[in-house]
């Protein structure tokens, strides 16, 4: 049987949280009996991934296995997009996540709890690619690209606290850094603003804008987010609510229900903390500081990702 990919490469992270987990070896061997060439190539650096994707897809790779955590299908999926984007001329290689991370967020995105080699044997064992042209975001002050979320408060507190939880892998190592630094969070003010119309000015536990519908693995934190609509969804749990609560509100989306939380769609959205103190932010699992205000764009339909063939 002939299969539609000709080469592929594969970039690997072997500093993300759960890789011992998936074996590199093993998983290009799996794509080599489904692809006619695979290389491997692997981060040495912050931001590394994001110029071997860019260099795949200059070299007219089919498909970038991303083999990592959210931060490394971030990084990938930018290098994918800022190519094409500084190139015409290029089509994007199809991304394919491997799940190697701490939250895996993207690969649950995707393929929900199917095991990496299952994904693997779907995407690329066929004679045709099922492809989703993935929305992404674009930072404005930095001009970096957002594949599955951005959110200001508790999620990027909790992620710089996962750093510290070396003992732990996967989800577990952030389901605990949430209950660490629940102890002590101390919500934010900020005003957030879709489209040009402020929807809140003041307390804020967080403000999670996507992308995709979990965080952390297993949080559904925008449960009516669509990757491919045009649009950007923000959901705002601001500070009335208790902290402590939303751990197990957000495990199947029952924040939504709450008077306390408020859920928009737009093309724009800014957020900005209002008492002149740096913003705890992230994107794609990497937190940032030294600003007090973001704001995202919505870039349509501009990453190609393999994807099962039916609903995940």
């Amino acid at each position: 049987m002939s299969h539609w990919a000709r080469t592929a490469v594969m970039v690997a992270n072997g500093r993300a949280g759960g890789a011992a987990s998936v074996p590199v070896r093993e998983v290009a061997e799996t794509c080599r009996g489904l692809v006619g060439e695979v290389s491997v190539v692997r981060t040495g650096y912050p931001g590394h991934a994001r110029t071997l994707a860019a260099k795949a897809t200059r070299d007219g790779a089919d498909v970038v296995l991303s083999v990592g955590g959210d931060g490394t299908a971030g990084e990938v999926a930018g290098g994918i997009v800022t190519a094409v984007e500084a190139d015409s001329r290029l089509v994007g290689p199809a991304l394919l996540g491997v799940p190697a991370g701490t939250g895996n967020s993207f690969y649950k995105e995707i393929w929900q709890d199917r095991p990496w080699y299952e994904s693997i044997a779907t995407a690329l064992g066929g004679t045709r690619p099922h492809i989703r042209q993935l929305d992404l975001a674009r930072v404005e002050e930095t001009r970096d690209t957002v594949l599955l979320g951005a959110c200001s408060g508790l999620v990027a507190e909790a992620l710089d606290a996962a750093a510290d939880l070396t003992r732990l892998t996967g989800r577990v190592r952030y389901q605990e850094a949430v209950a660490t630094t629940l102890r002590d969070f101390v919500p934010h003010p900020a005003r957030i603003v879709v489209d040009g119309e402020v929807v809140h000015d003041g307390s804020v536990i967080l403000a999670n804008v996507g992308g995709g519908r979990y965080r952390g693995g297993g949080f559904l934190l925008l449960p009516r987010s669509v990757l491919d609509d045009g649009l950007l969804d923000v959901c705002v749990v601001t500070g009335d609510l208790d902290p402590r609560e939303l751990p197990g509100l957000t495990r199947n989306g029952r924040h939504l229900e709450r008077s306390e939380v408020l859920y928009r769609r737009g093309r724009r959205i800014e957020i900005e903390r209002t008492d002149g103190a740096p913003l705890t932010f992230e994107w794609d699992g990497e937190v940032q500081r030294g600003r007090a205000r973001y704001a995202l764009d919505v870039l349509p339909a501009v990453l190609p990702v393999l994807s099962p063939t039916g609903p995940p």
